[in-house]
């Protein structure tokens, strides 16, 4: 299937046959999602989760966490790891959008053109091509198609992008892929094959509902499954 919309199309449908349709979320704060998704980098969804939870109880405003000793930051969000890289960064994104935009209410950026959204917050440390993409996915409901450490793999596996393709690079690549209709189900689905499936270390191949449209898949599938 040479069509990369065809087969992202058929991965869609495959996908949400065996993992479901999945459920966009409502009423998520932009400027909380963006700050879990700075928390989550390098890191699982369980250490993001406890130390944003813990974030929150000492700090529950997000100016309390801008004014806050660097050091007590960096102690609440430490189950995340990298807390000395993340701390100052997420302080100071807070300052630069108090500062630009006089409020911490950023729901506004939804209403803005995507290019522009992920234009200006790049320009901040800590906040690359692919933690925009999550807020305005998750957050503002935009169909663009954020690439992380599980669909950068698994389109590795796939054979979409080459083994040498950087995550930022296919952003740009399977984003002009992707449906836009299908962008969040295929990001959900993916994430969750990534996660039960097709893993980093012995992907389970003989289990893949969609090992055939796979390069990886149909080279390890008879053989059991692969380390």
């Amino acid at each position: 299937m040479k069509d990369r919309r065809l087969l992202f199309a058929e991965l869609s449908k495959r996908l949400k046959d065996y993992f479901g349709e999945p459920e966009r979320p409502d009423g998520l704060n932009p400027l909380d999602v963006l700050i879990e998704t700075i928390l989550s980098q390098n890191t699982n969804d369980r250490n993001r989760d406890i130390a944003f939870k813990q974030l929150k109880q000492h700090f529950p405003t997000w100016e309390e966490t801008e004014k806050a000793p660097a050091e007590s930051v960096e102690e609440a969000i430490r189950p995340a790891g990298l807390a000395r890289q993340k701390a100052p960064r997420i302080q100071h994104i807070i300052k630069w959008i108090e500062n630009e935009y006089g409020t911490l209410d950023i729901g506004f950026i939804c209403d803005w053109d995507i290019d522009e959204v992920i234009q200006t917050f790049t320009q901040l440390k800590g906040i690359g091509i692919k933690t925009i993409s999550v807020v305005l996915m998750f957050a503002c409901g935009k169909n663009v198609f954020p690439v992380d450490t599980h669909i950068h793999r698994i389109s590795k596996r796939l054979g979409l992008i080459s083994e040498k393709t950087s995550a930022e690079k296919a952003h740009s690549i399977l984003g002009d892929w992707v449906p836009p209709e299908e962008a969040y189900s295929v990001h959900i689905n993916l994430l969750r094959l990534g996660r039960t499936i097709c893993l980093a270390r012995k992907p389970k191949c003989d289990k893949c509902p969609v090992w055939d449209l796979c390069d990886y898949g149909r080279q390890h599938k008879d053989q059991g499954n692969p380390r």
